[in-house]
């Protein structure tokens, strides 16, 4: 059964969310967009902590978040307890962020992304499963920090 995938941008990365979004629903993935739904000019944050809110209370679903660089996307999603969302930019990052992190979101950025390079990111994330063992001690050292908070 394929993961759900949760998706949300800002006006920079409204275009390739839309891209991404229709060729993950031709792979057979069931989305949910959560905005923005136009180039209009809003902030990220609020996209951010949406979509992180929605995947840290699920247990199947995954997040995938666009901004101009996907940087103030994992800024925003990371403040939320539970999620571990990371940057993302081609097929290395995109394999690693899910094999050593574990991460539950992957942002990307639309203006130093093509869509090409992130289809290759997203198809790694997606295709690679969390290894455990010494990476397992490290994640729930990270986990230990949202307690600290």
């Amino acid at each position: 059964m394929k993961e759900k995938i949760i998706i949300g941008s800002d006006h920079a990365g409204f275009p390739l969310k839309e891209k991404v979004k229709r060729w993950l629903e031709k792979e057979g993935y069931a989305v949910s967009d959560l905005g923005c739904f136009s180039a209009e000019r809003c902030d990220y944050p609020d996209y951010a902590e949406k979509v992180a809110k929605k995947v840290a209370k699920s247990r199947n679903a995954i997040g995938m978040l666009f901004c101009g660089t996907g940087v103030g996307m994992s800024i925003a999603a990371n403040k939320i307890r539970g999620i571990r969302a990371a940057v993302v930019y081609n097929e290395f990052t995109g394999r690693m962020a899910r094999e050593h992190n574990n991460a539950n979101i992957i942002c990307l950025g639309a203006r130093t992304t093509s869509f090409n390079k992130a289809k290759e990111a997203i198809k790694a994330f997606l295709n690679a499963e969390f290894q455990g063992g010494r990476h397992a001690r490290r994640v729930k050292k990270i986990k230990e920090l949202e307690r600290d908070v």
